[in-house]
């Protein structure tokens, strides 16, 4: 089975050959690594060719925002199973690949997820927060609560049947794009016990009380579009949740 994974880069300088060491780190042999880059003004461009053994392939240029580049990065994607890594993300453990290939030998599983380490981005061996995707459910959805989006896989064709990640949503396209394919749609999912990846703390998401009103504005509409009953109750009351998820001082 090939897998094709899509990074979004622009001025990434910082923090993308750390992502690209963790695809080369990968003990899985059918990697397609793709970067969409947005015209960086930084050092990513140089990055990106000096590591042309990693990466399958690239394109740079100007583009509408981070989902019409995740868009982009699919549509140019040939294997079997597609997923997404962020520019400032990295696998921090040799099997990630293996294991989600290993999620899909099931041939009646459409769609596959894990779970997620939020850790400082100073001391990337301390966690902060544990993103578990063990507990979810199709009703989780109407209480802002979704998979671990970084560690999603899903077949190619999927997106081409069912849609990419709509751009007219600013934060939350992810989010919607998951509540479509696993609520509406009714594709069958795997859950694999393992943390998958390692996040830095922080990202558009977590960056102002402005993201968080837009974020469950869209949450909101996200699931009204695709038939989920849900209110802003509901939504903002995964905040005291989210608390459970945080590690006093940081674990190893």
């Amino acid at each position: 089975m090939k897998v094709s994974i899509v990074t979004v880069t622009f001025n990434s300088g910082a923090t993308l050959q750390h992502t690209i060491d963790s695809i080369a780190y990968q003990d899985y042999p059918n990697i397609e690594y793709i970067i969409v880059d947005g015209n960086s003004t930084d050092n990513t461009v140089d990055i990106i060719n000096v590591n042309s053994d990693v990466v399958s392939k690239m394109i740079t240029e100007a583009d509408h925002g981070l989902y019409y580049a995740m868009n982009k990065g699919i549509k140019m994607a040939t294997g079997d199973i597609v997923g997404i890594l962020n520019s400032d993300d990295f696998y921090h453990r040799k099997d990630a690949i293996s294991k989600i290939v290993e999620g899909f030998s099931d041939s009646t599983t459409s769609c596959v997820f894990a779970d997620v380490r939020f850790v400082r981005h100073d001391n990337l061996g301390k966690t902060l927060r544990y993103y578990s995707s063990e507990k979810f459910n199709l009703g989780a959805f109407s209480w802002g609560f979704m998979p671990a989006h970084p560690t999603f896989f899903t077949y190619r064709e999927n997106f081409e049947k069912f849609g990419y990640y709509n751009t007219s949503y600013k934060v939350a396209a992810d989010f919607e794009l998951l509540v479509r394919f696993l609520y509406r749609h009714k594709l069958s999912y795997k859950y694999i016990p393992v943390d998958l990846l390692k996040m830095r703390f922080g990202g558009l998401s977590t960056s102002s009380w402005k993201i968080t009103l837009i974020i469950n504005h869209e949450d909101l509409r996200a699931c009204r579009e695709n038939g989920l009953n849900t209110n802003y109750i509901r939504l903002y009351s995964r905040y005291f949740r989210k608390i459970l998820e945080f590690i006093p001082f940081g674990k190893h």
